[in-house]
């Protein structure tokens, strides 16, 4: 043990064991700590509970709030940004009118990898794959494609202005994959951006098409192209940002993005916005140049602080965290940017813990179970896998009512409302299969597709979403940047190596005589000329041995007789369920 951890330890004041009262654990509780804990199905929240303490929470608005709210968004839910801050875990969790649309989690150490930007240099070039590797400084090589190098168009965004000389334009323009390796040979130095962050095996993956979020705005130091956000879809509205955005002092060559969030907000708010993204990338520049070795010269702020930028703006009603020290942060941040803004956020101070409090932790309860209901009695089905993620839909304990002669297109519209919900709290990304209940006009096939449309438009990831097919069948692909939430919550398990099964006692027993007959046919020299019997000795799980022992006993008795041998076993609990020795009983060397 170093230093530091005697120093944790010895602060940590612990009662005396003798003085502690002696407690005994009856046996079925100690049989019940061996066993894995029993999880029962969680009992969903009632939506009706829900919508009245949303009801009762809306009134407590500050009235020129109330009033902004029946002005511009009468049809707009009531959202709330929850904030639980524990010294290990930061959790924040989105609530549309009371239910759970966004959640996210930080753990203290935690790498925030992804938006990091590292200046880097080329390791190998792979002709093969169109793509470079970058050491960052990191364990694994940053894995760059050829077409991430090259300049990108963004079809989401409405292009304004070029702030381009043409000699910088017809140079980045001219540029194609077969230049790369040309201008970015091996040993060359490189400034990239993480766009996924490590997952399983993987490297990063990065890109030097560098972005810098702000508030309002996005700047692009290497861009050169501005333009507002195609999300934006009043036309009067983007006329009057387009001009806000042509006012704008942006330096040559650099390229800034109006995000969604700067909708309705005056021409201040874009100043102060860019002022403050321009000098965090002389900052950047300044670490930049002051090493050559590779190294992150900037990293996302933590979670507080991405959920004040991204959320805070998009018409959120009430901010409510549980820590003081946090809470304080986060006003001290809004208010640089909107002193209005502040009198959203409140401190909890109830004695009931906040997620609780607001019947969230139910919900993720039920987020991360492998069954999901639906209001009408139906339930999908989630599975995640390494290549893709399938989902199942079925119509479970949905009956056939006599007012509604459709239920199939009923469970499946609900299906795919819940599936939306489902892939952006879990953070699901990759390849997406939906297995809908069969429908056989395609009318309601297309009324499925457009629903599933509808939800996902409201999605931040990019997401591509396919009809569904005449199997039932949809297929849709969601921008991943990072592992999924249950990854970081769980790991495989170490007993199954994350089957989710284990070889049955039956099919132990077979293996264990399969593998008796192949050693002793091996031995069957040694056995003949051995004038005493030769003694084998088995070592495997009581399972194991429960099933060869009664059923399987004749088997092993024929063994004996047909070969000559004698068997032994010995079993204990700690041995793995799937695992056996075969032993020389004299001189203690395993067989196999």
């Amino acid at each position: 043990m170093n230093g530091a951890s005697t120093h944790t330890h010895s602060r940590i004041r612990m009662k005396p064991l003798e003085s502690a009262p002696k407690t005994n654990l009856s046996p079925e509780q100690e049989a019940e700590l061996k066993l894995p804990p029993i999880e029962g199905p969680v009992e969903p929240v009632d939506p009706k509970t829900i919508q009245q303490a949303v009801e009762e929470r809306s009134k407590d608005r500050p009235l020129l709030q109330k009033i902004a709210a029946r002005l511009r968004k009468e049809n707009e839910p009531y959202r709330e940004i929850i904030i639980n801050a524990e010294p290990l875990e930061k959790r924040v969790a989105v609530l549309n009118n009371g239910i759970l649309e966004k959640f996210d989690l930080e753990r203290a150490g935690d790498d925030r990898l992804v938006g990091a930007i590292f200046k880097g240099k080329i390791q190998n070039l792979e002709q093969g794959l169109k793509a470079a590797f970058v050491d960052i400084g990191m364990p694994k090589n940053a894995f760059l494609h050829y077409w991430d190098i090259l300049p990108q168009a963004d079809s989401s965004v409405d292009i304004v202005r070029d702030t381009r000389t043409d000699e910088q334009r017809n140079k980045k323009d001219k540029i194609t994959v077969k230049d790369i390796p040309r201008l970015y040979p091996v040993g060359a130095e490189i400034v990239v951006q993480i766009t996924k962050s490590t997952i399983g095996s993987k490297g990063p993956r990065t890109t030097t098409n560098i972005a810098l979020p702000g508030r309002f705005l996005v700047l692009m130091p290497f861009g050169g192209q501005c333009g507002v956000s195609r999300k934006i879809e009043d036309d009067k509205e983007r006329k009057r940002l387009k001009d806000i955005l042509r006012k704008l002092s942006i330096p040559e060559g650099m390229g800034v993005i109006i995000r969604t969030a700067g909708e309705g907000k005056r021409w201040t708010y874009f100043v102060r916005d860019l002022t403050i993204l321009l000098n965090q990338w002389k900052e950047i520049q300044a670490r930049m140049d002051s090493t050559k070795e590779p190294t992150c010269l900037y990293k996302e702020p933590d979670i507080i602080e991405r959920t004040m930028r991204d959320f805070l703006t998009e018409n959120v009603d009430r901010v409510l965290i549980d820590n003081e020290e946090d809470g304080q942060r986060m006003m001290d941040l809004v208010g640089r940017v909107s002193k209005r803004s502040q009198g959203k956020i409140a401190i909890f101070k109830e004695n009931i813990p906040i997620f609780e409090r607001f019947n969230i932790e139910r919900q993720i309860e039920q987020t991360f179970q492998r069954k999901v209901p639906l209001p009408s009695g139906g339930e999908v089905v989630i599975e995640e896998t390494e290549a893709l993620v399938a989902v199942d839909v079925n119509t479970g304990s949905h009956k056939q009512k006599a007012d509604n002669n459709n239920f199939i297109l009923q469970v499946n519209l609900e299906a795919a409302t819940e599936v939306a919900r489902q892939i952006s709290l879990r953070n699901i990304g990759g390849l997406i299969i939906i297995d809908f209940i069969d429908m056989k006009q395609r009318k309601d096939r297309n009324a499925v597709y457009k629903r599933m449309k509808q939800e996902m438009s409201r999605d931040k990831a990019k997401c591509h979403v396919l009809q569904i097919s005449q199997l039932g069948i949809m297929q849709m692909t969601r921008q991943r940047h990072k592992e999924s939430v249950s990854s970081g919550l769980y790991t495989t398990c170490p007993y199954c190596s994350g089957r989710g099964a284990v070889k049955s006692a039956r099919t132990m027993s077979v293996e264990i005589q399969r593998r008796l007959t192949s050693v002793i046919r091996r031995l069957k020299t040694r056995i003949d000329a051995s004038d005493d019997p030769y003694w084998l000795r088995i070592f495997c799980h009581p399972h194991s041995l429960e099933r060869l022992r009664h059923e399987d006993e004749p088997v092993l008795a024929d063994i004996e007789d047909t070969y000559g041998v004698k068997l032994s076993f010995r079993a204990d609990p700690a041995y793995h369920v799937e695992n056996f020795k075969i032993v020389d009983a004299s001189t203690g060397q395993e067989l196999r």
